[in-house]
């Protein structure tokens, strides 16, 4: 009898990258029937602490919250190696953003929480991510937390960087990459169902990097009016050897981060990093 499996993750380019062997049909998934949802990441996290889905991508700020319900798979990470999400702005007077009014994509994205580990001081604002940009040059914001592919589109807007995130984070941990998001199975599926649908996901990412070009003509509709070369710049940045195995220096940069952020009184309680096998 077909087990029936819904992979839930975000509408971006380098997310669908991850699942071209999926959903190409080149991945064989026997017996067990894979569905696919997509929804922004901090919807996902917010279905996440309610478990309605089977294997969810997240934001490691929300897997803080969910170890116990769910397992971190070890593959399928977005990492940022000397780069991350950016925070920019209009006016040129901003230069910080202590004491100032930020338009961030949601509380339980990494982006957020890493933003409050560089500068706690500030006023925040949610705005969906892809109206952030506008949000700020408007002058409703005085700065904004860019993630996806804003990260490569500011400029077009009128807008500045301040601070990268991801290189600010490199510099302070010694060349650590920066975890934002990664894939995770809930428990309660079992050892057994755990170990072949993780088997399943890592295949899926090894062959859409085999067969790349392929799979970036596949994101690029994914990719909110991302040229080709620009669908391939943002996922070669997030979809990469730390995507299909974290390594020893993506462990070292979750738990860097968990760690961090407890301490910070930023999450609830300290987190081991453990993956599912």
């Amino acid at each position: 009898m077909p087990h029936r499996i819904t992979v839930a993750h975000s509408p971006d380019s380098d997310d669908a990258f991850m699942f071209y062997g999926l959903a190409s049909g080149a991945v064989d998934t026997g017996e067990i029937e894979i569905d696919q949802v997509l929804s922004d990441i901090e919807t996902l996290n917010r279905a996440a602490f309610e478990g309605k889905y089977e294997v969810t991508a997240v934001s490691f700020h929300a897997f803080a919250h969910l170890a116990d319900k769910y397992a971190l798979l070890p593959h399928g990470a977005s990492m940022g190696d000397r780069y991350g999400p950016i925070v920019v702005a209009s006016d040129p007077s901003v230069e910080g953003v202590k004491g100032r009014r930020v338009a961030i994509p949601g509380t339980l994205t990494t982006a957020y929480l890493t933003l409050r580990i560089y500068e706690p001081d500030f006023e925040y604002v949610i705005v969906p991510f892809d109206r952030i940009e506008a949000f700020v040059a408007e002058g409703s914001a005085d700065a904004g937390l860019l993630i996806h592919e804003g990260q490569l589109t500011y400029a077009d807007n009128g807008l500045r960087k301040i601070v990268d995130l991801g290189e600010w984070w490199a510099d302070r941990t010694g060349g650590l990459p920066l975890p934002l998001g990664g894939n995770i199975i809930r428990r309660d599926l079992g050892p057994e169902m755990i170990r072949r649908v993780s088997t399943l996901l890592h295949d899926s990412i090894a062959y859409a990097l085999a067969h790349r070009k392929e799979a970036v003509e596949y994101a690029q509709q994914f990719g909110r009016g991302l040229d080709r070369d620009r669908t391939d710049t943002f996922v070669g940045m997030y979809v990469n050897d730390l995507t299909l195995g974290y390594g020893e220096r993506g462990r070292r940069g979750v738990e860097r981060l968990m760690n961090d952020a407890f301490e910070k009184g930023l999450i609830p309680r300290r987190v081991a990093v453990e993956f599912a096998t």
